[in-house]
């Protein structure tokens, strides 16, 4: 008896595409979780949790339907609040039990990404493709968390409250979780963001509560002559600037007193931020200069396409820390996408700018899901295994 080969058929040009030619993956992963919530509290829920998942479900399969439940629910207040205006002063409101729905989904889908290493572990079957499943699928999910709560405090004149305002705070929370994987590919080590478990809870949280009481009670002016927008706005920046940033600094700047350092250069340690960095520079410029203010008119596309495209580039760089491979210095989709921005801002699209703007948005998701779907499958033949499968691709078998 002897193994089979791994017979891949995957074109010759995949491996410049998708994947590193032959990656050479670190089967190890290397993370640090300090968040009292989650080491005090949570992990023991988890653990109780897991023991309840039959054997013979792959840990992929966790991952993907909290994916999925995160989804459903933000579609679903899509069809109650496509222009984030629900919850504003006398406008037609959400009802209470899509926000039930809302509590629920998120604390599943919170749960079953919490479990998903633990069942990997429990059945001995942890892999680089499940390491990359659950931060792709994160890097996705980050993005439609945000743009689901901003349902809850809408958009409303009276409160300050712009499609603007909901534009920087997602680039806040984006970046935010950039750094906890920018910190990786520098040091080697994913120090767990505290913002992930406080968040969850925090949206399930007021999910349930906006259920009991209605939008009504998030836009009642505080006897200080804020809102409770303001307030989540100041405790995003808050977390960012205070917490998250500085965090990362210190373990880079650790890494580099203990010599462990990763990269051999300053350039090439802030490489991966370059992209990111365009993109959010190109989409603000698109913003800006918009003659039909797209983003005012239409921000469901416009966010849902910038949530999009931070997730391709993100998933990339966490290939690239997987990998040990170098970042790349420029993303494809920002090659259209400078096109579009100059063209806005020059005045050659005018009237055609919404098709531009669902023309790019379909490109970028249809480009994001199509890339997902390559990568997992090349490395699910590099290492022969399944993605939702805990069987081998290609099994031992007798001459």
């Amino acid at each position: 008896m002897h193994r089979r080969p791994v017979q891949s058929h995957t074109p010759p040009c995949w491996d410049r595409l998708w994947l590193p030619r032959q990656p050479e993956l670190d089967e190890a992963y290397s993370a640090v979780d300090t968040n009292p919530l989650s080491v005090y509290v949570m992990q023991l829920l988890w653990n109780q949790m897991v023991k309840a998942v039959p054997l013979w479900i792959a840990p992929n399969l966790l991952t993907f339907s909290g994916f999925l439940l995160i989804l459903i629910n933000y579609f679903l207040l899509c069809c109650y609040d496509w222009d984030y205006k629900a919850s504003d002063v006398g406008s037609q409101h959400i009802p209470g039990w899509v926000w039930g729905v809302s509590g629920l989904t998120t604390f599943s889908a919170y749960a079953l990404d919490s479990i998903d290493g633990k069942h990997a572990r429990r059945t001995q079957s942890s892999s680089p493709l499940g390491e990359l499943f659950d931060h792709g699928l994160d890097s996705w999910a980050t993005s439609i968390f945000t743009l689901s709560l901003f349902s809850v405090f809408g958009i409303s004149p009276g409160r300050s409250v712009s499609a603007y305002t909901f534009y920087y705070v997602l680039w806040i929370i984006l970046f935010t979780f950039l750094l906890s994987h920018w910190e990786k590919y520098n040091t080697g080590v994913l120090f767990l963001p505290w913002g992930y478990d406080i968040s969850q809870v925090t949206l399930t949280g007021v999910y349930l509560l906006t259920a009991v009481v209605g939008v009504e009670a998030w836009y009642r002016p505080l006897h200080f002559g804020y809102f409770f927008a303001d307030i989540l706005i100041a405790m995003v920046i808050g977390c960012s600037a205070f917490l998250s940033m500085p965090q990362t600094l210190y373990n880079i700047y650790q890494a580099c007193k203990n010599g462990t350092i990763k990269r051999s250069s300053i350039y090439e340690g802030l490489l991966p931020l370059l992209s990111p960095c365009l993109l959010f520079a190109l989409l603000t410029a698109w913003a800006m200069a918009s003659p039909g203010d797209v983003l005012a008119q239409h921000p469901r596309l416009f966010l849902w396409m910038t949530g999009v495209a931070f997730s391709n580039v993100t998933c990339r760089l966490i290939i690239c820390q997987m990998t040990s491979t170098r970042s790349e210095a420029f993303h494809w989709l920002l090659l259209p996408l400078s096109v579009i921005t100059i063209g806005v801002s020059t005045g050659l699209v005018v009237k055609s700018e919404i098709l531009v703007l669902v023309g790019y948005t379909v490109l970028v998701t249809a480009a994001h899901v199509h890339y997902g779907v390559c990568v997992g499958k090349q490395l699910g033949e590099h290492l022969n295994i399944c993605v939702f499968s805990l069987e081998k691709r290609y099994q031992k078998s007798a001459h």
